[in-house]
């Protein structure tokens, strides 16, 4: 038995049939648990509401589980997702999730992520798998009895090797403070990732994403924002500041939430697919 495993712990396989998860008003999201269509247009219209775009593919092996993390010294939620017809992901190479400040595991198959990753399979990318794992809301620095990027550096690999992924490739992705933690989780470790999508990151020139931005080396980054996030302009100074212009990303019409973000998942993990090729 994995001894990190919590004896009582909590696996959720994902209904597949469409759901509408609460929240809508609030959070400015419609939040789709794995339907079988796309989300639609017109409802956001007709209600002025900015809604993800979520593709019309099916989710494969989807868990939400809990670990004990000895690095941020609690339980955590553990969500893994697997493209559908590739079992429960024996051998995939992993791309990381690093969540933003609103929106946590328990709400990844909400917001189509496994459905995501089918997607990409099906347009051609070779297949990977998702994981991703709760921290802190003020970010993923590292430091004290509460250390999230040592959970996503040290603890993360192992519970990913328990379930039979590929570990010796991996990648990492995040949007807001995550894509800030991405950037940093692959600045502090230089080799440990292959490629980092950053969404978004929670940037601000002088902070230690840009001190450590030389780190990054030559290490393949995909970068987006939209143009009209208050971040924009801190994003575009950290292109400049990177030591090897993105090789994947851009900048469009659309704000700091999922309904821009959904926009330009499937390019995000067409790039991650090719920097975790063999």
């Amino acid at each position: 038995m994995d001894p990190n495993r919590q004896p009582q712990r909590l696996t959720r396989h994902v209904d597949r049939r469409g759901v509408l998860a609460g929240g809508l008003v609030a959070l400015g999201l419609t939040v789709a648990a794995t339907a079988a269509r796309p989300l639609a247009r017109p409802f956001a219209q007709r209600f002025g509401v900015a809604t993800p775009v979520v593709p019309d593919a099916p989710a494969g092996d989807e868990r939400l589980e809990q670990r004990i993390s000895t690095a941020r010294g609690r339980t955590v939620d553990f969500y893994t997702a697997v493209p559908a017809g590739h079992g429960a992901g024996r051998g995939l190479p992993v791309c990381l999730i690093l969540h933003g400040g609103s929106k946590f595991p328990p709400d990844f198959s909400g917001l189509g992520l496994g459905r995501f990753v089918t997607d990409a399979v099906r347009r051609g990318a070779p297949p990977f798998v998702l994981a991703g794992a709760s921290g802190d809301r003020l970010g993923w620095r590292p430091g004290g009895p509460d250390d999230p990027q040592r959970m996503v550096r040290a603890e993360l690999p192992v519970w990913c090797r328990a379930r039979g992924f590929d570990t010796s490739r991996l990648a990492a992705w995040g949007w807001s403070m995550g894509g800030a933690g991405s950037l940093l989780l692959a600045e502090a470790y230089p080799g440990l990732l292959r490629g980092v999508a950053a969404f978004s990151p929670a940037v601000v020139p002088g902070d230690d994403v840009f001190s450590g931005v030389h780190q990054l080396g030559r290490l393949p980054v995909g970068l987006w924002c939209g143009r009209d996030d208050s971040l924009y302009d801190m994003v575009r100074s950290l292109e400049r500041a990177l030591p090897a212009p993105p090789v994947a990303g851009g900048y469009a019409d659309g704000r700091h939430n999922f309904a821009y973000w959904s926009t330009v998942v499937p390019a995000a993990f067409d790039f991650i697919a090719r920097t975790l090729a063999r």
